[in-house]
């Protein structure tokens, strides 16, 4: 069985959406609501969002008990309300609220933020859309000026989490290092908590989130660094503050399974640079050979793989695959990526869409 999905919609859980008639807005920006669990005043929240100008808000609820949908749906004719199946991850629910937004843009958030500075979706969407020139209906379709745009996060005594990420190359060794956020446009390697806004069509040309992948841990860092392998952002703004009701739950980090997905479709694959010994031009594409997840990471893997020898060659194979398949919108590898944080860290302030100021080369992670 084909464990990654041909296409996004193939990656979506069983889902019936309630109500959403009517549109609240017309911004370009809509509201998904995840649901972190416990009780919250639903009807005060709902306003907030109402009053903040989404054009309409997409509540993902989780597959419990939905007594209250019928109510909540007929007093606020803006809601469209997705009932699961089953229990999906984070990852599914983004990826059906992706689906379900018919706007360019969408903010992924959860029912325990507050909004430390007015959250205005017409201000956001004015700073996070293109200014393109008119053109004929349908001709011209708005896009964000980048993949996904996180907010600021910060405890109950209002003191701003490290909710922003860097990559480190430590010999062979891949590692992450979290960092408190202060500067507008900063870079992070993912959207922490999976929250922030998204380009839609963006996210879907990439994919969206794995499902396969469990863990929020590794499903975020996959997520966010293919975006960045495939030339992708996902920077912070200091325009959206957040204050958290509670504490953030610590992320599982264990090299599992799930883990060794996220290496070989992100850290395996090998991208060579034709080197002619001179330096790009600014902003230049370089010549580059396809990338390809090389076999011999393959002894490895099946040793470390706890699915089974059969399921452990299946997935190989099809990951495998998908890098081929994918191989020529692999823009950058990792060691460009992680120079691309030394250089913004210095100082230097490149603007979106800038190439990181390094070549490309080869790059070896032990499994």
């Amino acid at each position: 069985m084909n464990t990654i999905p041909s296409t996004f919609n193939d990656s979506l859980p069983a889902y019936t959406v309630v109500g959403g008639a009517k549109r609240n807005a017309s911004t370009g920006l809509c509201a998904a609501l995840l649901n972190r669990g416990g009780r919250y005043a639903r009807n005060s929240y709902f306003k907030e969002l109402q009053n903040s100008g989404f054009d309409y808000v997409l509540s993902l609820e989780g597959s419990g008990d939905h007594f209250d949908i019928e109510e909540l749906s007929a007093a606020f004719p803006f809601i469209r309300f997705i009932l699961f199946k089953d229990a999906p991850n984070i990852g599914e629910q983004i990826n059906v609220a992706a689906a379900e937004s018919d706007g360019p843009l969408f903010f992924a958030l959860w029912n325990d933020f507050h909004p430390v500075l007015s959250l205005d979706a017409e201000r956001i969407a004015g700073r996070l859309l293109l200014k393109t020139p008119e053109a004929p209906a349908g001709m011209n379709k708005p896009q964000g000026i980048r993949l996904c745009t996180v907010p600021v996060l910060q405890n109950q005594q209002f003191e701003t989490l490290p909710s922003a990420s860097a990559p480190v190359i430590n010999g062979k060794n891949f590692e992450t290092v979290p960092f408190v956020p202060v500067k507008e446009g900063e870079p992070s390697l993912y959207p922490f908590d999976a929250a922030g806004v998204y380009d839609r069509a963006r996210f879907i040309d990439l994919g969206g989130f794995d499902p396969k992948i469990k863990p929020p841990r590794w499903q975020l860092l996959d997520f966010g660094l293919r975006a960045w392998l495939w030339g992708e952002e996902i920077r912070g703004t200091q325009q959206i503050r957040f204050k958290l009701d509670g504490a953030i739950n610590a992320e599982n980090s264990t090299a599992d399974d799930n883990y060794l997905r996220f290496f070989l479709k992100n850290l395996a694959p090998v991208i060579q640079s034709v080197n002619t010994g001179r330096k790009p031009p600014k902003n230049a594409i370089l010549e580059t050979r396809p990338a390809h997840l090389p076999l011999r990471y393959l002894p490895a893997y099946l040793s470390a793989a706890n699915c089974g020898l059969p399921a452990a060659i299946r997935n190989f194979i099809d990951i495998r695959g998908w890098v081929d398949a994918n191989s020529r919108r692999f823009v950058h590898n990792i060691n460009e990526i992680s120079a691309f944080w030394d250089y913004f860290e210095q100082g230097n302030q490149p603007k979106d869409g800038i190439e990181a100021p390094c070549r490309r080369r080869v790059f070896s992670f032990a499994l």
